[in-house]
């Protein structure tokens, strides 16, 4: 599902025939993981709910909304894999609704992927110093995930401020897949993190401490990474309001130019270009 869904957000690269079939797959696979965890919906009401618990069943039931809708819209437009369901909703309600569910859909499923990490973690049984390398580098790289979804303008798309996709065609596909799958990382990520502040605090909840865990570690990763994310936001920012400011060569300075070239030329003998221009042109050597 994953990979399904890094291949949805590659538009530009797949092309709009391939990205309805792939989004019909993806639809089918949400349909039959929910088939294979329906025991999760029998026991939704039953037991007690710590907090990870909570969040995760918020978490579960908004990822599968974000697919529900995105499904229905992008049916709704749909023009090769299922033509005749075209126009089921108005298609311009329904572009943008899918143009927003769909990011949403994307965020939501690095944090649920990122939930999961830890119990996986858990069973491969990594040591303390393989686990702080590996914090370290999912770190970086969701700083520059962050970096690359602000770059990208997801935000404008998840709160329905553009109603359209910009995408740039000219971009390589390889490097359109490893952007969605950094910003997806970052995602990832924090729902790690919040895993192990979650699961830190129902620890403390029934006076169990784990003496080798810092409860403020999970905030700290997430902080640097926003850190991260922010500070090349504005290094990136910066770069670029400092290439779009003109310079002294194209500033448009330019010496005036002698309205008409076949004006009598009044120069006298020993006088220099400058002068000669400086005369001619009226005495006014200056850019206006």
């Amino acid at each position: 599902m994953t990979v399904l869904l890094l291949c949805l957000m590659a538009y530009q690269v797949t092309g709009e025939m391939a990205h309805e079939w792939i989004g019909m797959g993806m639809t089918a696979l949400v349909i039959v993981h929910q088939i294979l965890n329906r025991r999760w919906y029998g026991a939704v009401f039953k037991g007690k709910y710590s907090p990870y618990r909570i969040v995760a069943t918020i978490l579960n039931i908004l990822l599968l909304l974000a697919f529900a809708v995105t499904a229905f819209c992008g049916m709704s437009m749909s023009g090769y894999a299922v033509p005749f369901l075209y126009g089921m909703a108005p298609v311009s309600f329904v572009r943008r609704m899918h143009l927003s569910m769909s990011h949403w859909a994307f965020v939501l499923m690095g944090l649920h992927l990122g939930m999961h990490i830890p119990a996986m973690a858990a069973g491969m049984k990594l040591k303390a110093r393989m686990k702080m390398v590996l914090t370290g580098i999912f770190t970086c790289t969701g700083g520059i995930g962050l970096w690359l979804f602000l770059q990208n303008g997801m935000p404008d798309y998840l709160f329905f401020r553009v109603p359209f996709a910009f995408l740039d065609y000219d971009k390589a596909g390889w490097l359109v897949f490893l952007e969605n799958l950094l910003m997806l990382s970052f995602w990832a990520l924090a729902g790690t993190q919040m895993a192990h502040i979650l699961r830190n605090a129902a620890q403390r909840s029934h006076g169990k401490k784990d003496s080798r865990a810092n409860p403020l570690i999970p905030v700290v990763v997430i902080l640097i990474s926003i850190i991260i994310g922010t500070v090349l936001t504005l290094v990136s920012r910066m770069s670029q309001t400092s290439d779009s400011q003109p310079s002294f060569g194209n500033a448009g300075w330019s010496a005036p130019q002698v309205e008409n070239p076949q004006k009598e030329d009044h120069s006298v003998d020993g006088e220099s270009e400058p002068e000669r221009l400086y005369r001619n042109t009226g005495g006014s050597f200056y850019n206006k």
